[in-house]
């Protein structure tokens, strides 16, 4: 075959500059290696993935009784493109009573499959290529959707001291000509969140910088996810850009749904809320992905959410079981540092995660051979302790940061100190 055939089939064979230069998830990277070990029968406590295992989180059984009784009743015909309506009137309910939140069902809600294709429309209705995106690192899938955008990005390093949440401060010199500030609350990776005091500064800089643009001037958006909200321990309250700033609501878009707080992932349920203009063009969008929540399922929810005691008595539940994890794993890390071991975490405050610190680096094995960096920590713990996280450079932090996800929704709580003896043995074969 010829030189010149053979470039020929090299250029046929070419896919867009975005295709082509999009990173693949660490996350499912690494979920692919513990997979692969589980496999082969190795015992692993995989506490990677920010999913539920419905053996040990089962969603509510009235939700799974009326996805079984929507079945039943045939409703697997297309929705609308919004959503039912029905669905939408119970999702601004349940925001109006849990949150005080009141928003427009047949304009200013719309429902799609899960979080995901809202976020992504969110994205592209507010996204120019070219256009500014900001957003904290450590933080979930930004600096993808910002890739698939064509858009800038700029990365606020947030740190340990303030929880991993980014301020004000960090935010207010990058606000001119962006188009988009990203914020999620509570944070996954760190199911830490935002006080009350810096989600206001942070939200009164960006009304100013708004009020700063000309007539004709795209005003600036905030996306605030909060797909975890539901889920706060303890004294952590949750709060929106809305209720502490009124005048945002002109510029924020809700990022909500069922799958973290009703242990739903698979169900495919999400919601956005936020200035019916922009929730519209994001429906145009979602009808020509067909990103739709299934109809089946739409009708469940609604039917669901009308049953408040049910939710209530779920939540409840659930929040307890959940938290009880997080606290058991924080109380391990806190007896291990005690013991000396190079390690800590940061109170569990929302969400199904934990951050945890390995300060690893450097240390030798049994063997002698160092941990020289985080990679080299991750596969130590991976296959001495046979405990499997994530590290926070799969959320765009540094590649050598020392923090980690720790997540809870596939564990049982009789795991917890066995995760815990595990590190403790292992942790003691490193000098």
């Amino acid at each position: 075959m010829s030189l010149e055939v053979l470039e020929i089939k090299e250029r046929k064979l070419r896919v867009s500059h975005m295709a082509e230069t999009l990173v693949a998830s660490e996350i499912i990277k690494l979920a692919g290696e513990i997979n692969e070990k589980i496999k082969n029968g190795e015992q692993i406590y995989n506490l990677t993935i920010g999913d539920f295992d419905p053996k040990v989180f089962p969603i509510p059984i009235e939700l799974e009784e009326e996805i079984i009784r929507a079945y039943k009743e045939h409703a697997t015909n297309y929705p609308p493109a919004d959503g039912l309506l029905e669905t939408r009137k119970a999702v601004a309910e349940f925001i109006s009573e849990k949150q005080g939140l009141n928003y427009n069902p047949a304009t200013e809600i719309l429902m799609s499959a899960g979080a995901r294709p809202l976020i992504y429309a969110t994205y592209q209705t507010l996204v120019q290529p070219g256009d500014t995106v900001i957003f904290p690192v450590p933080s979930w899938n930004n600096n993808h959707y910002t890739h698939l955008s064509h858009a800038k990005k700029i990365e606020i390093i947030a740190t340990h001291e303030n929880h991993f949440m980014p301020t004000a401060a960090d935010i207010k010199p990058h606000l001119k000509g962006a188009a988009l500030v990203s914020l999620c609350s509570p944070l996954n990776p760190t199911g830490t969140v935002f006080s009350k005091a810096d989600l206001t500064e942070i939200c009164e800089a960006i009304v100013e910088e708004n009020n700063s643009r000309g007539e004709n001037e795209k005003p600036l958006y905030l996306m605030y996810d909060q797909i975890y909200w539901v889920l706060t321990y303890g004294e952590t309250e949750h709060y929106d850009p809305v209720t502490l700033v009124p005048e945002m609501r002109n510029y924020t878009v809700f990022i909500d749904g069922l799958s973290k707080a009703f242990a739903a992932t698979g169900v495919r349920v999400g919601w956005s809320f936020g200035p019916a203009k922009v929730i519209g063009k994001m429906k145009s969008i979602l009808s020509h992905l067909g990103a739709w929540a299934p109809k089946a399922e739409q009708v469940a929810t609604a039917r669901y959410l009308n049953r408040k005691s049910d939710v209530d008595n779920y939540l409840v539940k659930f929040k307890e079981e959940i938290h009880s994890r997080l606290d058991g794993f924080y109380n391990g890390f806190m007896a291990l540092k005690s013991e000396g071991f190079q390690l800590d975490a940061i109170a569990p405050q929302a969400a199904i995660y934990l951050t945890v610190q390995f300060n690893l680096h450097g240390m030798k094995k049994a063997d002698g051979t160092v941990l020289a960096n985080t990679k080299d920590i991750t596969k130590y713990l991976l296959e001495e302790a046979r405990v499997a996280i994530v590290p926070f450079y799969a959320f765009g932090d540094s590649d050598n940061s020392a923090w980690y996800r720790l997540s809870v929704g596939t564990c049982k709580l009789e795991e917890v100190e066995k995760v815990i003896a595990s590190l403790r043995k292992a942790l003691a074969k490193l000098s």
